[in-house]
């Protein structure tokens, strides 16, 4: 029996090897506040979510934690898992935030909203997972505002990188003409 790629398998495999290349650069660079990255491979993530379906998208973001990790080295230690966490919620973040903007199109989040709404929810699973598991101490929820600051600010920018990148794309196969 031989197996085919689908048009969806290989926009998954272009699109995740983008975002885990990302990933991988991103990981050697130097960060002033420990485990706080600007998450350039959720740009990915949000143009294959407003180009192509949310299906498409966590495909890109589960292939890029487990891939990702697996290159760095980081595969089930600590890093892993708070990373997974992170794009767990991230992913519920942006599945409701999809939900309500095709329910109420008046709330229509684009990708500068759905940005910052997953890079928060992105922290707020990563620090829920920290507390709970790995430095369960009162002492770390005065992090709490800083990490949610610097979530909100990167939010904003990869919101607004995706948005530019978006503006530059030709729309995708499907939808042309």
């Amino acid at each position: 029996m031989r197996l085919q790629a689908t048009r969806e398998d290989r926009l998954v495999a272009g699109y995740a090897a983008l975002a885990i290349v990302i990933h991988v650069l991103e990981a050697g660079f130097p960060s002033p506040i420990p485990g706080v990255k600007p998450g350039l491979a959720n740009v990915v993530t949000l143009i294959v979510l407003l180009r192509h379906s949310l299906r498409l998208a966590i495909w890109v973001a589960l292939l890029r934690v487990l891939v990702g990790s697996l290159l760095v080295g980081s595969f089930l230690a600590p890093g892993f898992w708070l990373s997974a966490s992170g794009a767990l919620a991230s992913l519920a973040a942006l599945t409701l935030g999809r939900t309500f903007s095709r329910l109420l199109p008046p709330l229509q989040l684009g990708a500068v909203g759905l940005s910052v709404l997953a890079a928060l929810a992105h922290m707020g699973g990563q620090f829920a997972l920290a507390y709970a598991v790995f430095v369960p101490h009162p002492g770390l929820l005065r992090l709490l505002p800083l990490l949610m600051s610097a979530a909100l600010l990167f939010g904003l920018a990869t919101g607004a990188a995706a948005a530019a990148i978006l503006r530059h794309l030709p729309p995708p196969a499907a939808a042309r003409p």
